[in-house]
């Protein structure tokens, strides 16, 4: 009878489970951080966007107070003693170039021109443009009309502009000068002096027709450029919080693996369990049922050899018939009490014991075999150990198969060292090392399995027999490969309760 069944690997187990969370962990991480990206794109291009309609406000109050000093200061002073305005006059021009850095002195403007109504520039900060026509532009054409407006001029490469980070950046506003409507007042001893009209409503019912253009170029690079770092610190602070908020999300989800894979071990370890008790409850019904069918049988053959081999004594002596019968029974005799110890195993008697006089005994039992074998122990005891509580007989049995195992493992001989000492946790520790060719990698996984061997003889129920004992008796056991060649078979089993 075959039993089998399939069992995900345990990477697959833990993998499946986790795989949609991290997914979607990582998935809405990367979709926060583009979100945090693009809200910190958008704000800082609405910062642009607020400190530009800033600028533009500041250039047209500038423009209006600029307009008010030129006009009463230079216009009507000039109009009233010369009688014409004409900026080529040298005495006019320093006039109007006084009157205009006087009036923006402190301010932040790189360049003023002044245009007259046939485009050419009359007045500019700059004497190298003065003269110059229809440079204005579509800036001059609204301005002629009477609007105001303004233009950024960005200087740099394709990248730099794109960023948010040109090496200059200059606002460009055109405004019309107008003349204002004066008040004519008469000062005793002074003549006639002009005052300003206070007037109500808007600024075309308070502004006379337009006299030029006036220019105004700003220079915002700086402004820009704390933008752009403020940009930056943006996208650094949220790359950090994305980062942060990355390592918590990868913590949680390990955290989360690991706890999902011990549950899965867990599952698997149970269904193992499982799996097992129902091989050993189909198993020793089989036993149960054939072991009588055969022990039967097989104790008569045993007795009729026997009976053979006394009467063939008279006539062969030489014969080796009946001894070879009686061996195969006695064979057949051990193969079907592993069969029962494995399947039907009996429930320990437990007494106190120490557990270095159990394995002497298996020793003693053994010591004509390890003189043959040219097979050496070495004993590790240490001292004053406490003692165990368990079944003699068993735990007998289960050291022996245990050292003969070690034994074959080495058939030109060797060294078999045999450690007890006092383990972790109120336990005791026994280890049998050998210095054989140790456990095949391709049979680690499957050395506890029924019927499981790598020998030529024997039936593979050995160390399942070893294993069924030493849980019985609430202990583990584990077999490992040891680094300088050989195996190591490694027993813990409780000590007594009340022992020191």
């Amino acid at each position: 009878m075959k039993y089998a069944t399939e069992t995900p690997p345990s990477s697959e187990v833990k993998g499946k489970p986790y795989r949609l969370v991290k997914y979607f962990t990582f998935t809405s991480l990367v979709v926060i951080f583009i979100g945090a990206l693009v809200l910190s794109a958008l704000f800082t291009h609405w910062f642009r966007s607020l400190y530009r309609n800033k600028s533009e406000d500041y250039a047209r109050l500038l423009i209006e107070n600029l307009n008010h000093q030129v006009f009463y200061q230079f216009n009507i002073p000039v109009a009233w003693r010369f009688e014409k305005i004409q900026l080529r006059n040298k005495e006019q021009f320093e006039l109007m170039d006084k009157v205009v850095r006087n009036t923006l002195h402190s301010f932040n403007v790189e360049l003023v021109n002044i245009y007259n109504l046939n485009n050419v520039i009359a007045y500019s900060f700059d004497k190298s443009l003065v003269g110059k026509a229809n440079v204005g532009g579509t800036g001059y054409r609204k301005a002629v009309k009477g609007q105001f407006s303004s233009r950024l001029v960005q200087r740099g490469n394709f990248f730099e502009i794109l960023i948010g980070a040109p090496k200059e950046v200059k606002m460009v506003s055109f405004a019309p000068l107008r003349a204002e409507t004066p008040t004519l007042i008469y000062v005793k001893g002074k003549g006639i002096v002009f005052s300003p009209l206070q007037q109500q409503g808007s600024e075309a019912e308070r502004s006379g027709p337009i006299l030029g253009v006036f220019e105004i170029v700003q220079d915002l690079s700086s402004e820009y450029k704390a933008i752009f770092r403020f940009e930056k610190l943006v996208v650094a602070a949220c790359t950090t919080v994305m980062g942060l908020l990355f390592l918590v999300l990868r913590f949680v989800v390990k955290r989360g693996e690991g706890i999902l894979e011990a549950r899965a071990q867990e599952r698997l370890r149970l269904k193992e369990q499982l799996d097992r008790s129902a091989r050993l409850s189909a198993l020793g019904e089989l036993t149960a049922g054939i072991s009588h069918e055969i022990r039967n049988p097989l104790g008569i053959i045993r007795s009729s050899a026997d009976l053979l081999k006394k009467k063939m004594a008279g006539f062969d002596p030489s014969s080796q018939i009946p001894n070879i019968i009686i061996e195969e029974a006695n064979r057949l005799n051990a193969i079907i009490t592993d069969f029962l110890n494995y399947a039907k195993p009996r429930a320990p008697h437990l007494t106190p014991i120490r557990i270095e006089e159990v394995l002497e005994k298996n020793i003693h039992f053994l010591t004509s075999r390890i003189k043959e074998e040219r097979i050496r122990i070495e004993r590790r005891y240490s001292e004053h150990l406490p003692e165990i509580i368990g079944d003699v007989d068993m735990l007998y049995q289960a050291f022996l198969n245990l050292l003969i195992n070690a034994m074959q493992a080495m058939p030109e001989g060797g060294t078999i060292e045999v450690a007890i000492a006092p383990a972790e946790a109120g336990q005791i520790q026994v280890c049998i090392r050998d210095e054989g060719g140790g456990i095949p990698e391709s049979a680690v996984e499957n050395i506890w399995d029924p019927f499981f061997t790598t020998k030529d003889t024997g039936t593979g129920l050995g160390l399942g027999i070893v294993k069924n004992i030493i849980e019985s008796h609430g202990g583990g056991i584990q077999i490992e490969n040891r680094v300088d060649g050989g195996a190591e078979v490694i027993i813990t089993l409780p000590e007594r309760q009340g022992d020191n």
